[in-house]
């Protein structure tokens, strides 16, 4: 199997590094702009099965030349390249996966199902973080209720230690954060799909052993799930959580109109205001290489007739150990993941045709299995060690994986 990466930031570092230690793939092709930038990546995460490659995510002519050959492509380009990078995806034949997070984005490239469907691929946008896991997360905690009421996703990636100007380090792109503070959020109210704006409806939030947390409205984290549970649902929404104080001290910048992106002209220079905020949060903002991102995803409804609730929580810190930060992890796991995931589906049909062509398919005998069972289980022990001595719930989180599993053979 084939993939490729187009775009070599710090999300495509999780994926490359994700990608190479599941051993699903032969070949690797890590593209970007700066074509020595995809030769750092491949060289420091690409374990000898990853090429660099140069491409312009704006060309889809390009694109599609590249991608041809692969059997996936995953967009850790910004997502303004999204729909391009898909349309390219598909001329191409290959499966395609970004981490989405603009409503208008995913929108257009959700209008492409029929062209994919027509060239048996898949597209799947929004599958990060927050869109993405929370999402999976959220379907899981709907499904658990006979009569689902109300979904609340708080999702945040934060600094260990905040420091001012606003107790907050670059953990992505500042675009993608500009994105999230400026565009409208979707929500339901009433079982109606409803549109909020950002920044407002601050709460507060209690996270052991964080402490005192806020959450606003923010966009794009909700991704398809207001429409998807239209009518089912009474209330859904989807804030940031940050730490206190963080969203008084921001929205006066947006108030002000430096996420405008009309140009406009400054010294006989011409210049978007985004673009300069975009610069301005890089250069005076730490970057977030020792964070930690929260996940707190929560329901209500009935079951058996009788009000229930339930929850995930999760917090990631950065590894050290593969220099990975949190929101690396939780962003470009899941993308990777889900890649393999459509391929695998192609694969099983796949699969039904060599039998039906008299190919002999192995399936290992429970004897083998229970053989590396035994031989993993040191290591999901290290893992829960590890894991419970940061304070954290790793064997109630490997009870309820092992349990998922077996619902699901």
């Amino acid at each position: 199997m084939k993939a490729i990466l187009i775009g070599a930031g710090r999300m495509a570092e999780a994926v490359l590094y994700d990608f190479v230690a599941g051993g699903e793939y032969e070949e690797i092709t890590a593209a970007d702009v700066d074509v020595a930038r995809a030769a750092q990546l491949a060289e420091r995460r690409g374990g000898g099965t990853t090429r660099a490659a140069a491409v312009d995510a704006s060309d889809e002519a390009a694109v599609a030349r590249l991608v041809a050959g692969h059997d996936v492509c995953v967009s850790a380009a910004p997502y303004r390249y999204n729909v391009g990078l898909a349309r390219a995806a598909i001329a191409a034949g290959a499966h395609f996966v970004d981490m989405g997070g603009n409503n208008d984005v995913v929108a257009a490239e959700l209008a492409l199902d029929g062209e994919a469907k027509a060239a048996g691929v898949a597209v799947v946008p929004d599958l990060g973080l927050a869109p993405g896991m929370t999402n999976v997360l959220a379907a899981s905690l709907v499904g658990r209720f006979d009569e689902p009421e109300a979904l609340h996703l708080r999702v945040g990636g934060l600094p260990q230690r905040p420091e001012p100007p606003l107790n907050y380090a670059l953990v992505f792109s500042p675009y993608g954060l500009i994105n999230e503070y400026a565009e409208f959020c979707l929500a339901l109210r009433g079982g109606e799909v409803v549109t909020l704006p950002p920044l407002t409806e601050v709460e507060t939030l209690e996270v052991p052993p964080l402490g005192r947390l806020e959450a606003f409205h923010t966009s794009g984290g909700a991704s398809t799930l207001p429409f998807t549970y239209r009518g089912r649902l009474a209330e859904l929404d989807y804030k940031t959580i940050r730490y206190p104080g963080h969203c008084a001290a921001i929205k006066p910048l947006f108030d002000l109109g430096l996420a405008s992106e009309e140009e406009v002209t400054v010294g006989g220079v011409h210049v978007t205001p985004r673009d300069l905020f975009a610069e301005r949060l890089a250069a005076v903002l730490p970057e977030g290489r020792d964070d930690l991102v929260v996940v707190r995803c929560r329901a209500a409804g009935r079951r058996a007739g009788e009000l229930k609730t339930a929850s995930y929580e999760l917090i990631d810190y950065a590894d050290a150990a593969t220099g990975l930060t949190a929101m690396q992890r939780t962003t470009g796991f899941p993308a990777a993941k889900k890649t393999c995931e459509t391929y695998d589906k192609k694969e099983t049909a796949a699969f039904a045709d060599w039998e039906k062509r008299g190919i002999n398919i192995y399936t290992p005998p429970a004897e083998e299995l229970a053989l590396w069972k035994k031989t993993v289980a040191p290591v999901w022990d290290k893992w829960i060690e590890d894991n419970e001595a940061k304070g954290l719930p790793a064997k109630k989180i490997v009870e309820e994986l092992k349990k998922l599993a077996a619902e699901k053979k």
